[in-house]
């Protein structure tokens, strides 16, 4: 169970599930979007017992949180208007805990209360579907599977054998929260405003190649050290608000036009 939400391990054991082009909704991409190989695995995070990897990655300097000072009495009480507003307009959602901090950063944008709320309601029409009473997160997993052993065959039969964490269970909060807690906030910004904007142009479902493009550029550490569920979890906790964005936003591209690439020549 996590944040409520209760996934049954026999909904995604067995059959594999098939994508198609209607499945991820996958449009024709741009001439610009070239995939490449062999991405390249940043070190692990400092002081870590994973193995050391090439120095091509990047050190990410401390940033301060804009919540830091941002979120001044006055700012949490707009933030509290802005949930009160929304639960009180949608009864039959509610409150969830982590809805707060979808609100968050549309509020450190926009400042104003009323355009934080339009703005909170128009994203949760995608979002809400993630929370326990959406029934989205077990679609997303099952996904995450099918890619996972369409695009690195590799990395799935490590994850199958080492106690078998095929079900993805590890992604929840990625789901969930949209990546917001794995990136620092100008970093959240970027992708969001990447997700929507890829809904036009090269999938309603980028959410997808997001997280698969987390476990693609730490693919190498992860083999390397033969983790199993539980080195995973903590490897990508310790590795929170330290993830090179643009990269990985990079390979999402590149995982999307394989995919695409696949689709034309089935």
């Amino acid at each position: 169970m996590c944040n409520g939400h209760t996934i049954s391990e026999d909904e995604l054991e067995g059959e594999k599930v098939e994508i198609d082009d209607k499945s991820l909704n996958i449009p024709e991409l741009s001439g610009h979007l070239t995939a490449e190989t062999n991405t390249m695995s940043p070190a692990s995070s400092n002081g870590g017992v994973y193995a050391s990897q090439p120095s091509s990655h990047r050190q990410r300097r401390p940033e301060v949180r804009p919540k830091l000072f941002f979120f001044t009495t006055a700012n949490l009480e707009k933030l509290r208007n802005v949930m009160c507003t929304y639960v009180w307009e949608h009864l039959d959602v509610g409150y969830v805990q982590g809805m707060c901090d979808l609100v968050a950063p549309l509020l450190v944008i926009l400042e104003d209360e009323a355009k934080t709320y339009n703005c909170f309601c128009e994203l949760m029409k995608r979002m809400c579907k993630n929370f326990p009473h959406g029934g989205a997160m077990d679609n997303h997993f099952a996904n995450m599977r099918s890619l996972i052993q369409i695009l690195d065959s590799e990395m799935f039969e490590l994850m199958h054998q080492n106690g078998d964490y095929t079900h993805f269970y590890f992604c929840y909060r990625w789901f969930l929260l949209d990546f917001k807690r794995e990136l620092v906030y100008d970093d959240t910004f970027s992708v969001w405003e990447t997700i929507w904007t890829a809904k036009h142009c090269a999938s309603a479902n980028f959410v997808l190649f997001i997280a698969l493009a987390l476990v693609e550029y730490y693919r190498d550490i992860i083999l390397d050290n033969n983790m199993d569920f539980t080195d995973i979890i903590k490897f990508f906790n310790e590795m929170a608000e330290r993830h090179d964005a643009k990269a990985v936003l990079k390979i999402a591209r590149e995982l999307v036009h394989k995919v695409q690439t696949l689709i034309e020549n089935k």
